[in-house]
């Protein structure tokens, strides 16, 4: 089993949050898999089912950001899963708007969620990375993250989330290169 993580911040005024990317991410994966509703479990809401042959189990933490690593450390107690059976989908910075890049292990880069995670269950997990871009400056970052998507955004987001999911198979069977390569591929037609 792998447990597969969205982070963003509860409740319906930060639905279209940058910073709730890594929640789309869950929902639209779990859309398109035909997981099962959400149950409310370990401090958020999961979604057991499979992509391809692997079972996975969505979770999208009810705490808030900066509190994440403790619903995810709850989930890998119960199932007896490490730090390397998760995979984490968040907003980045450091990366222009709609770009993917896929890593392991790292700091958190004044990432909330990450730094969350880090202190419950160490840094040896695996990161996709959605980019919001930076505002240019660091007094405008926050006003930024925790901003709505703008409206010219949200054709490129359901095309950017949508393709997340078709290639996600690939994350399932550990093929990180494969899921950058065919993403890549997918969002150049």
């Amino acid at each position: 089993m792998q447990l597969w993580v969205g982070l963003g911040n509860p409740g319906p005024q930060y639905a279209m949050h940058r910073h709730n990317v890594g929640f789309m991410a869950a929902d639209v994966i779990a859309d398109f898999y035909d997981f099962p509703a959400p149950a409310k479990k370990f401090q958020g809401w999961v979604q057991e089912g499979r992509i391809g042959s692997q079972r996975i189990l969505l979770l999208k933490p009810a705490t808030f950001m900066n509190e994440s690593g403790r619903s995810v450390r709850a989930a890998l107690d119960f199932y007896k899963l490490t730090p390397q059976d998760v995979t984490v989908f968040y907003d980045e910075l450091d990366l222009v708007p709609m770009q993917v890049k896929v890593k392991r292990g790292g700091g958190a880069a004044g990432h909330n969620g990450i730094r969350s995670m880090i202190q419950h269950i160490g840094e040896d997990f695996r990161r996709v990375r959605i980019g919001i871009g930076h505002p240019g400056h660091k007094d405008r970052v926050t006003g930024h993250v925790l901003g709505n998507y703008h409206k010219s955004e949200t054709e490129p987001l359901i095309d950017l989330l949508g393709a997340i999911a078709a290639e996600a198979k690939w994350l399932a069977d550990g093929d990180d290169v494969r899921f950058a390569s065919d993403l890549a591929l997918r969002l150049q037609g």
